[in-house]
């Protein structure tokens, strides 16, 4: 037997943001399918595996796709944000707005590289980077700069001309 997931009070406060459809029957087992759906996401396992005294896992899966179409979890989260405010249990402070992206270092991934290597990539970098900041032509492996290549097609082949590469 799974541990119950709710407590009583926890269940009056989420049962109202839960739908019920206009016709047919209240579902009798709303409350072990929302723990199952908690169960679902609280141990990772898979909705095949979950246990019988949630309900049919099937039923369950419908269930949750079913509330999160309808945008419950977000009104859920929205009227526990404003419940916890109206105690004055929010603080702000710790709100942040802003993402911000790192890169790490190769190291940081656990590449190892011999000492060498590692130099003459970083030379590369420094020199590539001079290049750019010079605005210099790139240059092919014979230090010469890019040419047009005219095309073997004739200008009296049909649909052809010279072209440049």
């Amino acid at each position: 037997m799974t541990r119950v997931q709710l407590t009583d009070s926890e269940w009056e406060f989420i049962e109202p943001y839960l739908p019920i459809g206009e016709y047919g029957p209240y579902p009798e087992r709303l409350r072990q399918q929302f723990e199952g759906v908690i169960w679902r996401f609280k141990t990772g396992g898979q909705w095949r595996e979950m246990p019988a005294e949630f309900g049919a896992w099937s039923t369950v899966s419908n269930r949750f796709r079913q509330w999160r179409d309808a945008g419950v979890f977000e009104a859920l989260l929205e009227g526990a944000i404003a419940e916890a405010a109206k105690r004055g249990d929010v603080d702000l402070s710790l709100v942040s707005v802003d993402s911000t992206t790192v890169r790490a270092h190769h190291d940081a991934a656990g590449m190892h590289m011999r000492p060498d290597a590692l130099e003459a990539l970083e030379k590369a970098a420094d020199e590539a980077e001079k290049a750019r900041q010079k605005g210099a032509v790139r240059k092919n492996k014979t230090d010469r700069a890019p040419q047009m290549i005219q095309s073997a097609k004739s200008d009296d082949a049909p649909g052809g001309g010279a072209s440049s590469v």
